[in-house]
């Protein structure tokens, strides 16, 4: 049998994929995922809880053994060491396990997006299909859908952290205005941050909320999980189908093949099956396909640095299951050539579900709009070894001076007399491999993770040596402030991602060398081929890239549906 659209990858843009295409009951679908299914009768506590600080750290819920290079060093002498890092492997994909926020970026955004060549995604393109995506339970008006599968609310006043609160309060007299929509106008201040969950109040993955029991019990829908899709099956340079491997392992023919495995097992895949650059694919031994030199570069993240304080008791979030990323402060660096709104920052009610993060409240800062790019590249044919990440951030010098700006706006923020005696000492943070190490659940880490709890409440004026000596391993944010060249250091050494890989197999004009795809996700050269994820974004949005990528599947599904 051939099956007329055969997507491999069931991560946000999959599972929506799956469910656009198969409402047509004349096509046959077929949605590969290599993770375990999720669906409304076996979702985890830990992933349906709206509080999503265990769900990413469940190596049963990632690429367990996938890892990236993050930061760049211009000199030899600088060691660099890959880290791991978190990418979704279960149906539903990013978001399973993301942080559940729901915003779409500014409409410059999607003006770069058409101006690098991308014809037919601007803001007017693209407005009506986030307000297709979403029921928003706030705010209406032209800028809010009211009827689409995902529900979008902010904290109430209720729930809000008195952390959270007191830091908006204290940005707003420096001059952040509190504003009360992050999805309306675009325009710098504080939001309190719209988020993605239920009217039950739980994470609603795209395996739920398109993937329905009624979408699932369709006869031309076939959803297989944990199975791998090996390669591409090429004829000529026509896409037939693709080789799988799992519980049992087959083959299966389609007309279309549609790649949504994300933006870096996506182009690792089209390498191994030969679209990509040919003097990389003949190195690996891989016969060529499709000569696409633009395969896996381009790639993008939105590098990060954090500041952070110990919170007294009364300062703590109530509920351990809330939400944490309950604001966010969006500014401008004032770099010349950079957009509004080029910077970001999430205002954490905790840095951690443990009891050690319970008592951190963070401003975990992103470059909104980063210019440095990195490389996804093809470590083995072999489809169980993970490609090779180098993101080379900061490479470019202007998300560096941004980042330090960050740190040094973070350190001011938490620092203001206004928060004095609701918080406590003010130091600099990172998710650094030992942060990441010592928050996985365990009885040793449980262990040392209760001790440094119990001693930071008793141990007053020595808290700061405790924080110093305990956590930053000896580095003091005025250190880092009065030395520009530690500084510099500090966010070379410890800049970290967050977990938006983007852009490597960008859409663009025919004849672009830097272009994978046209603008309806087609892989130029190859026929019966396309990709459909946030590997096609020409530039990084300056958003969390789960509605942006959500928003293109569902536009893709429409270009499929009408013959584009």
């Amino acid at each position: 049998m051939i099956v007329d659209h055969l997507i491999l990858g069931g991560g946000s843009a999959g599972c929506v994929l799956a469910a656009r295409l198969s409402a047509d009951p004349g096509r046959t679908v077929v949605l590969v995922e290599a993770g375990r299914n999720i669906s409304a009768d076996d979702i985890p506590d830990a992933i349906r809880s709206r509080y999503p600080g265990r769900a990413y750290l469940d190596t049963g819920n990632i690429w367990a053994r996938l890892t990236a290079l993050m930061g760049y060093a211009r000199s030899n002498a600088a060691p660099r060491t890959s880290r791991r890092y978190e990418q979704a492997k279960l149906l539903g994909g990013g978001s399973a396990i993301n942080a559940l926020m729901a915003n779409r970026g500014a409409p410059a955004d999607y003006a770069e997006w058409q101006a690098l060549g991308a014809d037919g995604w601007g803001w007017d393109d693209c407005l009506p299909y986030f307000l297709q995506i979403e029921a928003d339970r706030d705010f209406s008006g032209p800028l809010h859908g009211r009827d689409g599968p995902l529900t979008i609310r902010r904290i109430s006043d209720a729930r809000i952290s008195p952390f959270v609160d007191r830091v908006m309060k204290t940005l707003d007299r420096r001059g952040h205005p509190i504003r009360a929509d992050q999805n309306g106008p675009w325009e710098d201040g504080t939001f309190r941050g719209a988020v993605a969950v239920s009217d039950a109040g739980e994470r609603l993955p795209t395996s739920l909320a398109y993937l329905t029991a009624e979408v699932r019990r369709r006869p031309n829908l076939r959803i297989v999980t944990e199975c791998v899709a090996d390669r591409i099956l090429f004829e000529g340079r026509q896409a037939v189908g693709a080789v799988l491997s799992g519980a049992a392992s087959e083959t299966v023919r389609a007309r279309e093949v549609i790649v949504s495995a994300g933006a870096i097992h996506t182009p690792a895949l089209l390498m191994r099956s030969g679209v990509g650059p040919a003097n990389d694919l003949a190195t690996m031994g891989v016969p060529v396909a499709v000569d696409s030199g633009a395969v896996g570069r381009n790639l993008m993240e939105h590098p990060s640095i954090a500041v952070a304080a110990y919170l007294p008791p009364h300062m703590r979030v109530r509920d351990p299951a809330e939400h944490h990323e309950q604001a966010i402060w969006r500014f401008s660096s004032g770099l010349e050539g950079a957009p509004q709104g080029d910077m970001h920052a999430a205002i954490l009610s905790r840095s951690g579900w443990h009891s050690v993060g319970l008592r951190m409240g963070s401003l975990f800062f992103w470059v909104n709009k980063s210019y440095s790019r990195g490389v996804v590249r093809l470590a083995s044919p072999d489809p169980r070894a993970e490609p090779d990440v180098d993101f080379r951030m900061l490479s470019d010098a202007r998300d560096l001076e941004r980042l330090k700006l960050a740190l040094r706006m973070g350190a001011a923020a938490l620092s203001d007399p206004f928060m004095d005696g609701h918080r406590g000492t003010v130091f600099p943070s990172s998710y650094s491999p030992r942060v990441a190490k010592v928050a996985v659940p365990g009885t040793w880490n449980a262990l040392q993770r209760g001790l440094l709890s119990g001693l930071l409440d008793v141990a007053g004026p020595l808290r700061p040596a405790l924080v110093h000596a305990a956590v930053t391993l000896g580095t003091t944010l005025q250190g880092l402030l009065d030395d520009d060249d530690a500084l510099t250091e500090f966010v070379r050494r410890h800049v970290g991602g967050t977990w938006h890989p983007s852009g490597t197999c960008r859409m663009g004009a025919a004849g672009d060398p830097a272009a994978v795809t046209s603008p309806t996700g087609q892989v130029y050269g190859a026929g019966g081929l396309r990709v459909c994820d946030a590997s096609l974004m020409p530039s990084i949005p300056c958003a969390n890239t789960n509605i942006p990528t959500i928003m293109i599947a569902e536009r893709i599904a429409d270009f499929v549906l009408d013959g584009r």
